[in-house]
């Protein structure tokens, strides 16, 4: 791949530098997104956790295209308009509220009472396989995020959008 076909200005997209292993990121995602499917998570839940991780990662390319993806699925504006302050609602069944704390928890690694308290949570509203599910996609938008933010993906104006006053 030439060098300019992979950077936009001073970034390197890193996923078109380096094709092979974002495909192998990818693939991890269609895996993820079966474990969760066999988990019983709905894809708004996932959707919500997606979208919840974006946030803290100030991810503007994956907050984006998920909050679509949300909203294809069925979640509603109000909703996704407050899950930033999810806590601070009543909008969030038992279920989402541990699946988002849990989310945190594993995009925040180094805080260790977060985590306790999280996984106490996750313990009362989720099984086993949803514990497991959540993180694996926690995990694995984290390192979509990542991606995107180190290469400065843009967010742009659809061509379809009309123009703003």
């Amino acid at each position: 791949m030439t060098d300019t076909a992979a950077r936009a200005g001073d970034r390197v997209y890193i996923d078109k530098q380096s094709p092979d292993a974002y495909r192998a990121l990818a693939a991890t995602a269609e895996t993820v997104k079966g474990v969760a499917a066999a988990a019983g998570l709905d894809r708004i839940l996932v959707e919500l956790v997606n979208l919840r991780v974006s946030q803290l990662n100030a991810c503007a390319y994956c907050l984006d295209l998920h909050t679509r993806a949300a909203l294809r699925a069925g979640e509603t504006t109000r909703r996704l308009g407050v899950l930033a302050a999810w806590r601070d609602t009543e909008l969030f069944s038992p279920r989402e509220r541990a699946a988002l704390a849990l989310a945190e928890a594993t995009t925040r690694p180094a805080d260790a009472g977060a985590q306790t308290s999280a996984y106490a949570e996750a313990r009362s509203a989720l099984s086993d396989e949803e514990i497991s599910a959540v993180i694996w996609v926690a995990i694995t938008i984290n390192a979509f995020n990542r991606v995107s933010v180190m290469s400065k993906h843009p967010v742009r104006e659809s061509p379809a959008a009309p123009a703003r006053p």
